[in-house]
């Protein structure tokens, strides 16, 4: 007997459709690694490649020193945390890497966070709520825009790395207010200006919110990230949310403030309370992660040099560059129909870049977001730069 289809599965149906029409559809790949590939390669779709798309900015994530740590650890607490923190969750691999961020980042206190978008969420739930005013960067990352929404308070988003522009945004009258912004901006690579949004904030009696995610571990004096880099002691914002699965090559994340704000957030953030606590392995891991990324600094020495060297011979190809200093590095396509052809073209070559397309940029400033890992070899670069020359999709007037 034919069963009916239902109208939701069509209305469904259809927007995927259009979804793909406007080459705006999202397709996973299946990747793999063994000891017979470089530590930059991975096997996708059965075939060797040379990735330029993950986030392993320190080339940590297969480090054989943390999956040693993880392995010791997970045979002494088996696989996972088994509940929340603020149950039996909360282990003493947990609190000394709370203790050890803390001390990294310069914060009296860290908290641990499931995911960074966990993070984002409770910490603006927790802090921000209904009469109070998040004025946030337009191109801050989905969790940061999300949260505010979330948070119940009014949400005014500001031009890019603009701190005038946030200052009026700070104009209206509100309960509490707060600047919100990446520190370095994940599909664009560039710095946000902290120095001046923490003189905005502090004349506005406004609290700053910054996410490291892409900056921790990799910018600032000893990589200790974005404020560092900003010359900002850590008293000029009221809490800074870093990852855990970027530079430092595991997973989660962490809130960093003053002992008032963990508290709170113990207290209040639901994202938090409610929540498994990672496994402990993963937390022993991270810890012998920030130990190498303070031990070997030659890692964010030499993923910079990498940056550079790749600017330099874009500019030679007419490429068009978004002005970043980071690992980040996105060559602008325009339309997601040139994305995906470049894409493409790499993918033959035995490169792979991801296509950024609308809605995660805006329309019209498709990209292709290449990222550098310490991972790679000068080699890598220089063949990146060569199967470039050949991809007609990214020709355009040259960026700074």
């Amino acid at each position: 007997m034919p069963v009916a289809t239902r109208p939701a599965t069509d209305a469904l149906r259809g927007e995927l459709a259009r979804l793909e029409q406007a080459d705006l559809y999202r397709r996973r790949r299946v990747c793999s690694w063994d000891a017979a590939l470089a530590p930059a390669e991975l096997r996708v779709d059965g075939r060797r490649m040379l990735a330029f798309c993950s986030n392993d900015y320190l080339g940590l994530a297969r480090d054989r020193r943390l999956g040693e740590a993880m392995a010791r650890a997970a045979s002494r607490w088996g696989a996972g945390s088994g509940a929340a923190h603020l149950v039996t969750g909360h282990t003493t691999e947990h609190h000394s890497l709370e203790e050890e961020l803390a001390a990294f980042t310069g914060f009296e206190r860290a908290l641990l966070f499931s995911t960074g978008y966990m993070a984002n969420l409770g910490l603006l739930g927790a802090l921000a709520g209904r009469g109070d005013l998040v004025a946030e960067d337009r191109l801050n990352h989905a969790s940061l825009i999300d949260a505010a929404r979330l948070s119940g308070a009014r949400a005014r988003r500001y031009a890019h790395a603009d701190p005038a522009a946030a200052a009026r945004r700070l104009g209206e009258a509100a309960a509490r207010k707060f600047i919100v912004t990446d520190g370095v901006f994940s599909m664009d690579g560039d710095a946000a200006p902290l120095a001046e949004l923490a003189r905005v904030a502090a004349e506005s009696g406004a609290g700053l919110l910054v996410d490291d995610a892409h900056g921790l571990g990799v910018a600032g004096a000893d990589g200790r990230g974005s404020l560092a880099a900003a010359g900002l002691p850590v008293t000029a914002v009221t809490a800074m949310v870093g990852t855990l699965g970027k530079a430092f090559g595991t997973f989660g994340a962490f809130v960093a403030g003053s002992e008032e704000v963990v508290e709170t957030l113990v207290q209040r953030a639901r994202s938090y309370i409610y929540t498994t606590a990672p496994p402990p392995a993963v937390a022993a891991a991270t810890r012998a992660a920030l130990r190498l990324a303070r031990e070997e600094p030659w890692r964010r020495t030499h993923v910079l040099s990498l940056a550079r060297r790749f600017r330099a011979g874009a500019r030679g190809l007419g490429l068009r560059l978004t002005p970043s200093a980071s690992p980040i590095q996105p060559l602008l396509a325009g339309e997601a129909q040139a994305a995906l052809a470049a894409a493409d073209a790499l993918f033959e070559a035995g490169i792979w870049v991801t296509p950024i397309r609308p809605p995660t940029v805006p329309a019209g400033s498709a990209r292709l977001r290449i990222t550098f890992s310490a991972a790679h070899r000068e080699a890598d670069v220089d063949r990146l730069l060569d199967a470039l020359a050949g991809v007609t999709a990214l020709r355009g007037p040259t960026g700074s």
